[in-house]
């Protein structure tokens, strides 16, 4: 297991204009709900001036988790990113940006490296690395160990309750802002009627729930799921624990290759956005499922080869460790003291396996942040949503009739925007476009 430096801790830089906290007026042009790579993107553009009229922007971001963090639980050895150095948080739209991965192997003194390399694509632990450096640059303030637990509009502005988290302590306060930009992530699914355990976890935070997993270090285990993390988990507890047993179970028949062609790669461009957002739903549709190989239930074609060479070689030597139960389903999960017993069934109920296994990881996948949660229920939030999706804007401003200052959604806008929308490929554009949608209407003066 990789040993990570310390990242260090971003200090909280106060606002420095004065704060009404009344009806007045707001504290905030801009409040941005979450602080991973998108608003990170948001933050450094509106640093560099990008949308801005020369007027003071007063922006701040609240962040549950204590530091800068992004996927840490999954940054496991020799893992890759799936995109290319150059679709960073700036370059797409500022190619000489300080902020770009470029630059950051500059002043890590890597750059003559990194070239020698000959690969378009850095590691996940580099690419984490990159990040926690540019967020360590923002001088805008980010409140961090902070949540938003509600938002309400009073006619002038919105109004975000927040919880801030010390130690054991919780103090709420309240910030007002004239536009919200939320940018909360995702968060990981587990099949329904499954309970997560000390045995029984999403593979989001795998190296956190390994170090709690009992008697492992020989032991058993099995990933559920058929996508790029399933098999990168398989592989990483096959190479680490050499004498475990690693059983991946999917549905499919066996992992199917991501394509990342070039004709196909072009749908995570940033002007294909506009040709998704102008579609008719049924084409928005048929894109969507057809393409989603690029990114969905699909596996770097090396990754897969190097599995079945590991499967193939050690029936050649008689000691198999890597068993791929292709086609199954979990029947049966029966968690207790020593291990969890599985049941696998066939799909089409032709045999059964049952094993007992030390711990079970499911690589089910991630859904988007439940934004109608964030609602007062004075809000008339279902006006902004169409069977359950949000009604957006091509600038990713939510619909919301009555509501004069807006809510930016940057990213969950899969549905509407393309399948770019829940990736790091078009951060960078989309924070501009939210950035002068935001702030094009900017007042000459705000009441403070």
């Amino acid at each position: 297991m990789l040993e990570f430096d310390a990242i260090e801790r971003p200090v909280e830089r106060r606002d420095e204009t004065p704060k009404s906290g009344t009806s007045e007026g707001p504290e905030y042009d801009i409040l941005g709900i979450g602080f991973g790579p998108s608003n990170l993107a948001l933050a450094i553009a509106l640093q560099e001036g990008v949308g801005t009229t020369g007027h003071p922007v007063r922006a701040v971001f609240v962040e549950s988790k204590p530091q800068f963090g992004w996927h840490d639980g999954m940054i496991l050895p020799e893992t890759t990113m799936q995109i290319s150095f150059l679709k960073d948080l700036v370059s797409l739209r500022s190619p000489t940006s300080s902020f770009s991965f470029l630059n950051y192997l500059s002043e890590k003194n890597r750059l003559a490296d990194f070239i020698n390399l000959k690969t378009f694509f850095p590691t996940r632990r580099e690419f984490h690395d990159y990040l926690s450096w540019a967020a360590r640059r923002v001088t805008l303030p980010v409140r961090y160990g902070t949540r938003a637990t509600q938002v309400s509009w009073d006619g002038r502005c919105f109004t975000v309750e927040i919880e801030r988290y010390n130690g054991a302590s919780v103090s709420r306060d309240t910030l007002r802002a004239r536009h919200l930009v939320v940018g909360a992530g995702i968060r990981s699914v587990l099949p329904q009627g499954v309970e997560p355990g000390t045995r029984v976890f999403h593979n989001h935070a795998l190296l956190e729930h390994l170090k709690t997993v009992p008697s492992h270090q020989h032991g058993r285990f099995l990933v559920v799921g058929s996508g790029q993390s399933a098999a990168e988990v398989a592989a990483y507890l096959h190479d680490t624990y050499p004498s475990s047993h690693v059983h991946a179970s999917f549905r499919r028949f066996g992992y199917t290759p991501s394509d990342d062609s070039p004709y196909v790669n072009q749908i995570f461009d940033a002007d294909a956005v506009d040709d998704f957002y102008s579609a008719p739903e049924t084409l928005k549709r048929r894109l969507h499922d057809t393409h989603l190989a690029t990114n969905y239930s699909a596996v770097d074609i090396d990754l897969i080869q190097e599995l079945y060479r590991r499967e193939y070689d050690e029936k050649v030597s008689g000691c198999p460790r890597l068993f791929v139960h292709r086609v199954t389903e979990i029947a049966a999960q029966t968690v207790h003291e020593t291990g969890v017993d599985v049941t696998l069934r066939d799909l089409g109920q032709r045999h059964e396996t049952k094993l007992t296994v030390d711990a079970v990881i499911y690589a089910t996948g991630f859904a988007p942040f439940d934004l109608k949660s964030l609602f007062s229920s004075k809000f008339n939030v279902e006006a902004g949503f169409d069977k359950g999706l949000p009604r957006v804007a091509r600038d990713y401003s939510l619909q919301l009739p009555g509501c004069e200052q807006r809510i930016f959604l940057n990213g969950g806008v899969e549905h509407s925007h393309g399948l770019t929308s829940s990736l790091l490929s078009n951060v960078a554009v989309r924070a501009e476009d939210i950035l002068r949608a935001a702030l094009q209407d900017q007042p000459q003066d705000i009441p403070t």
